[in-house]
């Protein structure tokens, strides 16, 4: 690795970004064949909260946070803060303070495969994180990495730009170039779900709309009485 700040990478249009995150996470996943997901292990500090916007990417040393002062620098208006490491790392690597001077630039939020602290105060703050730990131990700011630059995170490359969205559902990453045609998907679907979502208010069975009858049969399922069952494991 390269330690390297590189300064104002090209952005997804926030505006889109903004609409995209709107539809939440399992409707853009779904509408984008089920990609971008950055897996269970991200989860929210608070409830009830949707966001999305685009990605000023971090990549610090374990246990070191100097990458994300020379971070925040870099924010403005409408990014979030995507922390990642060069090996696993839970540590406490961002809290109240750090929070404090990102909202101050306008930041959405705080994506992190490291741990975070100062919990109670950064729910206070109103400040939206998605981390994979909580955590007091501290860290240094010894070791310099990068920022700006392509990281993995859940399994999945987020380029610096790219769009990040987060809900309770979890966290996503679509590509910068994707937005536009996502925002087109994601209506889509959110129409076919609000079609469904009648039908089955309705009393129609998703066995029916979705034709799995027919699958069922395919795949050797049988309908039996109780009595037949009972009798067949007799």
């Amino acid at each position: 690795m390269k330690p390297v700040v590189v300064t104002d990478p090209p952005r997804a249009d926030p505006a889109q970004v903004a609409r995209l995150a709107g539809y939440g996470v399992a409707t853009v996943h779904e509408a984008l064949g089920r990609s971008g997901l950055l897996g269970p292990d991200l989860r929210p500090i608070q409830d009830g909260v949707r966001v999305g916007g685009t990605a000023v990417t971090v990549l610090c040393w374990p246990g070191d946070n100097l990458m994300v002062h020379a971070a925040v620098e870099q924010c403005r208006e409408g990014d979030i803060l995507v922390v990642t490491t060069t090996s696993p790392c839970r540590d406490g690597l961002f809290g109240e303070l750090f929070a404090t001077a990102l909202r101050h630039r306008g930041v959405r939020g705080l994506v992190t495969g490291t741990g975070v602290r100062d919990v109670a105060e950064l729910r206070a703050l109103g400040f939206p994180v998605w981390s994979a730990a909580v955590s007091a131990q501290g860290t240094v700011k010894a070791t310099a990495g990068a920022v700006n630059v392509p990281v993995v995170l859940g399994g999945q490359v987020i380029r610096p730009g790219d769009a990040v969205l987060a809900d309770d559902d979890g966290v996503m990453r679509v590509r910068r170039e994707d937005v536009r045609s996502g925002l087109e998907a994601a209506r889509a679907r959110q129409d076919k779900e609000a079609a469904a979502r009648e039908a089955f208010a309705n009393g129609q069975l998703g066995l029916d709309r979705y034709g799995l009858r027919a699958k069922l049969e395919a795949l050797g399922v049988r309908y039996l009485t109780a009595e037949e069952y009972a009798k067949e494991q007799a």
